[in-house]
């Protein structure tokens, strides 16, 4: 069976609902970094057990928050010993406005994964852009590179956008279908 973590941080409780999204569809673990940047001894086990690895944060004045950043710091102990040497990786974002800078947020994820030696995979989903696309399709906002969402800054975490969730919950399946495939080799 194909293992695949999903460590997020989510600072309003919109970003948990798109992590939440990923990890039904990937059939996932979460791991909730916390208010102070922190996870566990044994989620840092788990991370590195992981055949797939998915990051999330909400994107805060162009790139991911501190907690993830702290976060990420501290990945430097498995960086160095390359326990997360050819993982599969891919992440996802939200911020309140439609664009939101949320592409720095996905480099800055794909950046820290091609420094663990992993392999990237993006949502392999098309844009819905044609004239009759509705805000609840799915990637309306249209990323290849990982999935991203848009929440309005005023909107309480349980009215976050249905299509947004779908294009998460896609991802998940598309990433655990990678990391499968991978494993096999």
């Amino acid at each position: 069976m194909t293992k695949v973590a999903v460590v997020f941080h989510s600072g309003y409780g919109h970003t948990v609902k798109q992590a939440e999204a990923v990890a039904q569809g990937a059939n996932a673990e979460l791991i909730a970094i916390d208010a102070e940047g922190n996870i566990t001894e044994a989620q840092w086990a788990t991370l590195t057990e992981a055949d797939a690895i998915v990051f999330g944060s909400p994107t805060y004045m162009g790139t991911v928050s501190w907690q993830f950043k702290k976060f990420a710091d501290a990945s430097s102990k498995p960086w160095f010993s390359q326990q997360w040497k050819d993982k599969v990786f891919a992440g996802f974002t939200n911020s309140a406005t439609m664009n939101g800078d949320k592409h720095s947020t996905l480099h800055y994820f794909f950046t820290l994964a091609m420094q663990h030696s992993g392999i990237w995979v993006g949502t392999g989903l098309m844009p819905s852009n044609a004239k009759a696309a509705k805000r609840d399709d799915v990637n309306y906002v249209g990323s290849f590179a990982g999935a991203m969402m848009q929440t309005p800054s005023d909107a309480s975490a349980d009215e976050v956008n249905a299509g947004d969730l779908e294009t998460a919950r896609l991802y998940g399946v598309r990433i655990a279908e990678v990391a499968s495939k991978f494993k096999g080799i």
